[in-house]
Parts: C-alpha cells; sequence; structure tokens
C-alpha cells in the first residue's frame, strides 16, 4: 500500500478524507475534532490522521500548496488507499464584489489555468464539479449551523503572485467568486476515479478592500468549515 509520499498501511485511512492545505491544519483538527487519533503519514512532513468523529472512522491529511500538490495526495488515496470522498477544507480570496470576508464557498465548479486536464486527451475542454450528493448536504449543514456561505464557481489558479497585477479579477465579469489553488486536481482526479469530491472554502481576503480576517478570525470562521465538513463525513 505504500507509496512515494503516503507510509499507511492498508485499511488504516477511512473512506472520508478531509483534506486542508496546511498540514499543521490536518493535526489541529486531530486535535481538537477527533477521538482515538493515530497518525498513519509523516512522509515530506504531510502527517496524515485518523480517528473518530461521532463514532464514524475519519481521516484528516495536508494536501500542500498547489494544484500538482493537491493532485498528488488525492490520487493515493482515491486510487491506492480506497477513500471513496474528499473533502477539501482551505481558504481562498474573493474575486467577485459580492462575496464578502468570512462566508465559506461551496465549489460547485472550477475554472482554471492550468493544464493538468490535458492529461485525459479529450477532444475539448473538462468542466470539473463537485459531487451534488455532497454539496447539497454542506448546503443544508450551513443552513443549519446559520454559516453565511455562497455556492459557485471559483478560479483554481497555478499562480498566486501574478505578473499583470488583478488579471484574476477578470474572472468576475463570468460570475467566478473566488480564487484558491487545489480545488482542479481534486475534482479532476475524483471524476477519473468515479469517486466523490468537495472544496469548502472560507475567504480570507478580497481584492476589493484591504479586510482580511484576522487571526482570531481565521480560527473561527475556519472551525466553522471545520464542523460543517466533519458533519458531511
Amino acid at each position: 500500500m505504500k507509496t512515494f509520499h503516503n507510509e499507511a498501511e492498508a485499511g488504516q485511512i477511512g473512506s472520508t478524507v478531509l483534506m486542508p492545505g496546511d498540514p499543521l491544519r490536518a493535526k489541529y483538527i486531530a486535535e481538537h475534532y477527533l477521538t482515538d487519533v493515530f497518525c498513519y503519514n509523516r512522509v515530506r512532513g504531510m502527517n496524515g490522521y485518523t480517528g473518530y468523529y461521532n463514532g464514524k472512522k475519519v481521516s484528516v491529511q495536508g494536501s500542500g500548496m498547489g494544484i500538482p500538490s493537491m493532485g498528488i495526495y488525492s490520487y493515493e488515496l482515491y486510487n491506492h488507499y480506497g477513500a471513496d470522498t474528499i473533502i477539501r477544507i482551505g481558504t481562498a480570496g474573493a474575486i467577485h464584489r459580492d462575496v464578502q470576508v468570512g462566508q465559506v464557498v461551496f465549489a460547485m465548479g472550477c475554472c482554471t489555468n492550468s493544464n493538468f486536464p490535458a492529461q485525459y486527451h479529450l477532444p475539448g475542454s473538462f468542466a470539473p464539479i463537485a459531487d451534488f450528493e455532497l454539496l447539497a448536504q454542506a448546503v443544508q449543514i450551513a443552513g443549519e449551523q446559520q454559516i453565511p456561505y455562497k455556492v459557485g464557481n471559483v478560479f483554481c489558479s497555478d499562480i498566486f503572485y501574478e505578473d499583470t497585477p488583478g488579471e484574476k479579477g477578470l474572472w468576475e465579469k463570468m460570475g467566478v467568486l473566488v480564487q484558491e489553488m487545489e480545488t482542479l486536481s481534486l475534482y479532476c482526479n475524483a471524476a477519473r476515479a468515479g469517486k466523490r469530491a468537495l472544496s469548502l472554502l472560507t475567504v480570507g481576503s478580497s481584492m476589493h478592500h484591504s479586510s482580511a480576517l484576522t487571526n482570531e478570525e481565521r480560527e473561527q470562521k475556519l472551525d466553522d468549515m471545520i464542523r460543517c465538513a466533519l458533519n458531511l463525513a
């Protein structure tokens, strides 16, 4: 079962995996939300943990930053370790002026400037989308927990520091809500493997104003998103 990036043994990873970008956030979730936790992976510092949430076996592992890193870890989880569902829990920057800092965005679809989907040799452009059942459940949970949210398209970019400042803002005219850097490869890998995926993204900043979540607000708002994801598991 071991791969170049994951030293877990067979059966150590749950069918549902939560994937923050930051492995330290994975550690935080394991320590604060799961019971009977053990660490199944330490390769490259991308620690992975399995425990129980409300009696259900759940794993949490960092994805690292960017489309290629998420592509590696989610591919191995789906195809080598039998994961059925991966829920990304990350942060994003608002592109659309109607998206507020602190809101959670559920990524219904994903635009990109990446060449990642070219590997499938399709006669056109592939449009990656979330699993509808997961999306519908997330919306219901957010409503019940009174978490402010939006559902829509996101822009998954290979580039954080763009050479032409403000270029990502062009996506606003097509109704795209936020920019982030991991959803594309997650949704592509899920589609190719016939598995389920959903990205939950807490908006930490906006290109339309200077306000951003403080460290305290980030902790609270990310916890809202984390609880929503765990209740999907």
